[in-house]
């Protein structure tokens, strides 16, 4: 097992890799930019080295930044975390050439599964369902016209060398598809210095399925009860919960399947994810993989008892998996995840920035909060606005929606806007409580028909504590 670990990454992922490896007895450095000085996970970690900058392209991003401050401290390995340089196949390349262990997949194997053109041949190769498109990017307007008229509308182009809703466009008819293949190339190319594009056959009101798995080095291959991601924004995920209410047994058994016959004809190791779409038939579509540790991983935890960061480390350093396929078969329970972003729901989403005065984060059974927050942390420009992640498990889907509303009503935060109201309207509303809902829920149901006196409400409540809070720590003359 590892000595020392450097972890490529900030925020409440850093604390997550923290809090294992502290567990495990193992010594961890973060690195921090010149905006994360006073950051939560630069206190917690055993050493610190700065790298400097401001934004991730100035610091967390530069590849030799990382890579000289893991040699400086002497570590073993490097945790990527998510986003960042998690799925860079040259990072993780320079790692294992500066002598150390990459917690992750092979560079071989982000650099195949990372490319969704690459993804998507090896999956028609290993027998996993995917949706009618093109045969690889598509170079020219002539060959997209082709695709499309092969296939038929509605139809997807998507980004080859990327996600997060970048470079990619819905299109439905004859006139606008020439206009959103060009913006597609365009915004890929801005993104990911990229601009191949492919075109599938789009699905009409899918459910966003993700299947979890882990890889060992000798030859197992373990995959997870699924997780619904389809209350989105903007390609977004903002609320995610296992299981889904529209998996079977039976398609569950087969989407897991599939899944490992795809990482395993990858040779692929360490954590992962799947993401598939469903379609109201039951027939599912292979989309991408994600070749690292998913914000949402924390559902799958609680409802799998299995620590994926442990995992991760221990797979890493070569041990062979522990758990086996039975142990993990069905859920225990169910997880809801609300993702708190630093965002105005009430205004298009909007970033919001500002310092946090008053916090208070909810407790109780089954309550877990993975948070870099604290009394006076400053939300910035820099970074993505996702500030924390509130994760609920009950024994069952109605108590843990009960319990999350209770969660989310007892969340204060002062300073700055959260995706918090959005989280607390959604899970009551008929859609969510009967699980039937899709990708197009918030296009179809918002904003909801909240009366403003409700706004009015959400916001003098969070008014209100912070006053009553400010009060309680102002010393009184007497």
């Amino acid at each position: 097992m590892f000595r020392k670990i450097l972890i490529a990454n900030r925020g409440e992922i850093a604390l997550r890799v923290i809090s294992t490896a502290r567990r495990m007895g193992i010594a961890t450095v973060a690195i921090y930019s010149d905006a994360d000085e006073h950051a939560l996970h630069v206190r917690e970690a055993d050493e610190a080295v700065a790298i400097g900058g401001y934004t991730p392209r100035e610091s967390y991003l530069v590849i030799e930044k990382v890579i000289s401050a893991a040699v400086k401290v002497g570590a073993d390995a490097i945790h990527p975390g998510y986003g960042f340089l998690s799925e860079n196949a040259d990072f993780a390349r320079a790692v294992a050439d500066a002598g150390m262990t990459f917690i992750g997949p092979s560079p071989e194997a982000i650099a195949m599964l990372g490319d969704k053109t690459a993804a998507r041949d090896l999956a028609i190769k290993a027998d996993v369902p995917i949706s009618p498109g093109s045969d690889g990017a598509v170079d020219d307007f002539a060959a997209a016209r082709a695709v499309v008229d092969a296939i038929g509308y509605p139809v997807i182009i998507k980004a080859a060398a990327g996600g997060g809703g970048k470079g990619m466009r819905i299109v439905d008819s004859d006139d606008a598809i020439e206009a959103a293949f060009a913006m597609a190339r365009g915004e890929a190319l801005a993104a990911f210095n990229d601009g191949r594009v492919f075109i599938e056959r789009y699905i009409r009101q899918p459910r966003h399925i993700e299947i979890q798995i882990l890889a060992d080095h000798h030859g197992t291959v373990l995959y997870f009860p699924e997780r619904e991601c389809s209350i989105q924004r903007r390609h977004q995920k903002v609320i995610e919960e296992s299981p889904s209410m529209a998996v079977t047994p039976q398609i569950r058994k087969a989407m897991g399947e599939a899944a490992a016959r795809l990482v395993q004809a990858a040779n692929y190791t360490n954590a992962g994810t799947l993401e598939f779409l469903l379609d109201a038939s039951g027939s599912f579509y292979f989309m991408e993989v994600n070749t690292r540790l998913q914000v949402e991983h924390p559902v799958t935890e609680a409802i799998s008892g299995v620590d994926f960061v442990e995992q991760q480390l221990r797979i890493a350093s070569g041990e062979p998996l522990s758990i086996t396929q039975d142990d993990i078969a069905e859920p225990k329970g169910h997880a809801i995840e609300c993702r708190v972003c630093a965002e105005d729901v009430f205004n298009e989403f909007l970033p919001d920035t500002g310092r946090v005065r008053y916090m208070r984060l909810p407790q109780g059974e089954g309550v877990r909060n993975d948070s870099a927050l604290y009394d006076g942390y400053e939300v910035t420009v820099h970074y993505d606005p996702m500030v924390a992640k509130l994760i609920v498990w009950a024994p069952d889907r109605d108590t843990c929606i009960e319990r999350t509303i209770e969660a989310v009503d007892d969340y204060h935060i002062a300073g700055f806007k959260t995706t918090l109201p959005f989280c607390r309207l959604v899970l009551n509303t008929v859609p969510f409580r009967s699980g039937v809902y899709s990708t197009f829920f918030v296009q179809e149901h918002w904003p909801l028909d909240v009366p403003a006196t409700t706004r009015e409400l959400l916001a003098g409540i969070a008014a209100s504590t912070f006053v009553q809070e400010r009060d309680r720590r102002t010393p009184v003359d007497h």
